[in-house]
């Protein structure tokens, strides 16, 4: 059994080498010529999987360590009977947790209060859901979008886009990318988009870059009418404008899902899904690769903090620091365009190891009652 996993698939080689022989490729240089002799190969989403890299291959199996597939040919797969994973749902909580720091952060660098605030969540699936459970804890009225879900769930509490663009004080996009269908998602943050959003409104994209037509994003801050956003995913990647990040108040370089369990689940979905094509039991024991937390626990009294955003900010950043990832981006601002695309890359491949909530403990003094709800809900250990 011969497989080709990209570098960045986490954990990759301990993983698929108890199925076979794994080679390690980079993402983007994958080439038909390295599968000539390659049954299953495994990528993340910087490898596009088409009829150009496939055919006259004997590949067989196909798995992306990602919730997303816009970079898989799924109908061309399955019309040459390759079998293909993905791994829905694998960093939900990794991008819930990168909005709450984001949220949290610009409580402390700039007027913005979550006091009675309401959020548009637009696509309401596995990161929607997620997302949700982390604006309850922080008290957020939460208007959800999502046509698709709607129609399967007449019962359940959808509200029309209109509803949210006029209602919502932070609108958040979370739906895959898609250019048919009834509900195609393809620049649906457009110009009339924008012109109908709640002035003030602050603007999330941390799906996908296409979801956003950028020339009209950068159109309604130009206007004013727009003040601020929170970016993650860009229009192209890896050759990102300069303008964009620039006009972001905060910017990231494409990793709101780059915890270490949103990509390590990413890796075991593929596992096990190659374990069941093969018809092999799983001998992989993925518990003695996880890294401890950088802080596992957290000693905090509440008593010297002037505000709860504030204490809220200090535990989450102390697991996620969210600004040096914005720092990171914007150092690439004055290069040229292909190292820009180069170094854009590499942030990511070398992204450090960010842990979720549930692998701190936090040691909590002097808190009211509702504030410790707030912070085990958020998903983190407490101990009073």
């Amino acid at each position: 059994m011969n497989i080709v996993c990209a570098e960045t698939v986490l954990a990759g080689t301990p993983a698929f080498q108890t199925l076979g022989t794994c080679t390690v490729l980079p993402d983007r240089a994958i080439t038909s010529d390295h599968l000539q002799n390659t049954d299953a190969l495994i990528v993340r989403s910087k490898t596009s999987i088409n009829a150009e890299l496939l055919t006259g291959t004997p590949v067989q199996f196909v798995g992306t360590a990602t919730a997303g597939t816009d970079h898989l040919d799924i109908p061309w797969l399955e019309q040459h009977n390759i079998r293909w994973c993905a791994a829905p749902g694998c960093n939900a909580n990794s991008v819930a947790e990168y909005i709450t720091a984001a949220l949290l952060s610009l409580t402390q660098t700039s007027p913005f209060t979550l006091h009675k605030k309401t959020i548009g969540i637009i696509g309401c699936g596995h990161v929607g859901q997620a997302l949700i459970k982390k604006a309850r804890a922080l008290n957020l009225r939460i208007l959800q979008n999502d046509p698709p879900l709607a129609a399967q769930n007449p019962t359940e509490k959808y509200y029309p886009l209109h509803t949210l663009l006029n209602e919502a004080d932070i609108i958040t996009l979370h739906t895959p990318l898609t250019h048919h269908g009834s509900w195609p998602t393809a620049h649906l943050a457009n110009f009339p988009f924008f012109q109908e959003l709640k002035p003030s409104a602050l603007f999330i994209n941390a799906a996908r870059g296409g979801i956003c037509d950028y020339d009209a994003w950068l159109h309604a801050h130009q206007q004013a009418h727009l003040t601020t956003s929170i970016i993650d995913v860009w229009d192209p990647e890896p050759h990102i404008r300069p303008d964009c990040i620039q006009q972001a108040q905060l910017a990231t370089p494409h990793i709101a899902g780059h915890s270490f369990e949103g990509k390590f689940n990413g890796t075991l979905a593929c596992y096990h899904a190659l374990c069941q094509h093969l018809n092999h039991p799983p001998t992989w024991q993925p518990e003695s690769h996880m890294p401890p937390p950088q802080h596992p626990h957290l000693e905090i009294d509440a008593a010297t903090f002037s505000t709860e955003e504030a204490l809220l900010h200090h535990i989450v950043q102390a697991t996620y620091p969210i600004q040096r990832d914005d720092t990171a981006l914007r150092a690439l601002q004055p290069l040229d365009e292909i190292e820009r695309a180069q170094q854009f890359d590499l942030l990511r491949k070398t992204y450090p190891l960010r842990r979720e909530f549930n692998a701190t403990t936090v040691h909590l003094r002097n808190a009211t009652e509702a504030t410790e709800h707030k912070i085990h809900a958020l998903g983190f250990n407490l101990e009073l």
